[in-house]
């Protein structure tokens, strides 16, 4: 069973900069893309950025130039650095792997940008 573990989530100032991670129990490269969601509350899942198997990578607008996503394949882990965080980046960022047909995901890890 795969199993992805997000972590690194918690409480900061707007502003203010958090690094999240995602550690799969498998290799990375068995995977085509992998890449970070987020859920507000009352609002739909929504892409926040992925990586592809090649390094390719895609962000949503509203974290372009602020968030980067990137993959240490020794660790199997992806990492979502995320810099002059907003209130509105407020939510439950959950990781997802997506490997052939198969699509796997985190529990998810809280991050609250508040004063």
């Amino acid at each position: 069973q795969v199993q992805l573990v997000e972590s690194g989530g918690g409480l900061v100032q707007p502003g203010g900069s958090l690094r999240l991670s995602c550690a799969a129990s498998t290799s990375i490269f068995s995977f085509n893309f992998m890449g970070w969601y987020r859920q507000a509350p009352g609002k739909e899942r929504e892409l926040v950025a992925t990586i592809g198997s090649g390094g390719n990578t895609n962000y949503a607008e509203s974290v372009k130039g602020r968030f980067t996503i990137s993959r240490d394949n020794a660790k199997n882990t992806v990492y979502l650095q995320m810099n002059s965080l907003k209130p509105e980046d407020t939510a439950i960022y959950y990781c997802r792997g997506v490997r052939v047909s198969l699509d796997y995901w985190g529990q998810g890890t809280q991050v609250t940008v508040s004063s």
